[in-house]
């Protein structure tokens, strides 16, 4: 007889927004040990980690004897209701909020995922992706081992289950070295909890305890989940850290790999809350700084410099100020937008961008104007953007990007179109303006990507393979066709 209790909820696949360019991160990972209200906790943790996956959210709680699910489709306030969370009893749970990357969007493939198994009962969610999924999962196929998700996070479990090891955490540990990949991921049994990053720490994951209770310890993708439930922020995990968390304490042990920590650069562009400290940097200091050494490497004499909001705010401010330049927000976005809608006749042109964002006509009229953007991918939303901004009376258009051109997909639990899609893997900065319609188009360039992101010059100690191609964990990519841009 199962000892697991699952809820889950909704099972439509949802629409996905083809007006938004932006890369995808994957997933959001929350836990916490030793609070009598671990699912609320819980819940709270994950609202704040909404940015980092609106497809489906779950949670797992234990208290002490089984374990408690109830995962479902759609945004975390719509996926549980006050009674779903008293239906999650425990002092321990652990909580994912997804985006597709491996396995699509579909229930089967929400997490958390638990499991009854010959030692108890186990559940785990996965901020990432294992690039050796598909083949450690053939031949678990061929030992006998039956999947429920397309999901390459269900992979670890069959691992965990057909370990020789007895305690849990040395079975857990014998799963991971058998995979390869970017993982931050969590495991909840009756009593204990853990969490591990992997060796080169490619996707974040930070420690928080809560006040009052030194023995209330919390773990998240990012520490701007801390803030919400009032929890110290501890530290960061470390590449390669595997920390178990039960009746006894906390210890950590390290996993038997050893590489160089390449953190995903994008989290700092992009991923990440800009209220979030990740490798002891401020996420929105970071941000004005690549605003200030774009400024440095690609000028523009202008009136005004504009974001495209959210996530082009702060760079534009470093922008602006480097610059001298009056910072205005010339573009407001609309924070209502939801993840389906009627759509109009085709005779409305640029609905998807309008929907999220309108220009003030007042900030932009006769003016020359710097538009900051955090990276352009396919280059059709920049195109209407910056139509957007001339049919609102601009004299000039500059874009200007805080990264340099995205030329590679990402493997590493990143949603990115093949590098055929990609418009800077086959045309220049200037074809690309063209294409775009702005006067000019200036990048940052990776040099000073990294330098605003660490402070210091040099390119170690991150992934940039988006921007580089050199994957911090080598494979060969499928070959793809190049695209052909009509103007270009």
């Amino acid at each position: 007889m199962t000892r697991l209790h699952i809820l889950d909820a909704g099972h439509e696949t949802r629409w996905r927004d083809d007006d938004d360019e932006h890369f995808r991160d994957q997933c959001g990972v929350f836990a916490v040990y030793g609070h009598q209200e671990a699912a609320n906790i819980t819940y709270l943790g994950l609202h704040a980690l909404q940015h980092r996956g609106q497809e489906s959210a779950g949670i797992v709680t234990s208290d002490a004897h089984q374990l408690f699910v109830h995962r479902a489709m759609g945004l975390v306030q719509d996926a549980f209701s006050q009674e779903s969370l008293q239906r999650l009893p425990g002092r321990i749970a652990i909580g994912h909020v997804r985006y597709s990357t491996a396995g699509g969007s579909h229930i089967r493939n929400a997490q958390p995922f638990a499991v009854d198994y010959a030692k108890g009962s186990l559940a785990v969610c996965h901020n990432g992706n294992l690039t050796n999924a598909d083949e450690v999962r053939e031949g678990l196929e061929q030992r006998g081992s039956i999947f429920s998700s397309t999901s390459d996070t269900e992979v670890l479990v069959h691992l965990v289950a057909m370990s020789k090891e007895i305690a849990v955490e040395d079975r857990i540990v014998d799963a991971l070295t058998k995979v390869q990949g970017a993982y931050s991921v969590l495991f909840l049994s009756d009593e204990t909890l853990i969490a591990a990053r992997d060796p080169r720490g490619i996707r974040p994951l930070c420690l928080g305890i809560l006040p009052g209770n030194r023995d209330a310890h919390v773990v998240a993708s990012e520490p701007c989940a801390f803030d919400l439930i009032g929890a110290e922020f501890v530290r960061d995990v470390e590449p390669g850290e595997m920390l178990v968390i039960d009746s006894s304490g906390m210890r950590s042990i390290r996993l038997p790999e050893r590489a160089e920590p390449k953190m995903c650069i994008f989290e700092y562009v992009y991923f990440a809350r800009p209220d979030s400290r990740l490798g002891g940097r401020s996420v929105y200091e970071v941000r004005k700084d690549l605003g200030r050494v774009l400024a440095e490497e690609a000028p523009c004499e202008a009136d005004v410099v504009i974001p495209v909001p959210d996530s082009g705010v702060p760079s534009a401010i470093g922008y602006a100020k480097a610059r001298g330049l009056p910072f205005e927000m010339g573009l407001i976005r609309s924070h209502y937008v939801g993840r389906t809608f009627i759509e109009p006749q085709q005779s409305i042109r640029h609905f998807g961008v309008k929907l999220k964002l309108n220009p003030v006509q007042t900030a932009l009229e006769g003016k020359r104007v710097v538009v900051i953007d955090d990276s352009i991918v396919r280059g059709t939303t920049s195109r209407k953007i910056v139509k957007m901004v001339r049919d609102a009376g601009a004299r000039e258009v500059h874009l200007r990007i805080s990264s340099p051109p995205t030329q590679w997909p990402c493997y590493y639990g990143i949603d990115t179109p093949t590098r055929r899609e990609l418009i800077a893997s086959s045309h220049s900065a200037e074809e690309i303006a063209r294409y775009v319609t702005a006067d000019t188009l200036g990048y940052l360039s990776l040099p000073g990507l990294v330098r605003a992101v660490s402070g210091k010059p040099g390119e170690g100690g991150y992934c940039h393979a988006c921007f580089s191609g050199e994957y911090a964990i080598p494979f060969q990519p499928p070959s793809r066709r190049q695209i052909k841009l009509v103007g270009v």
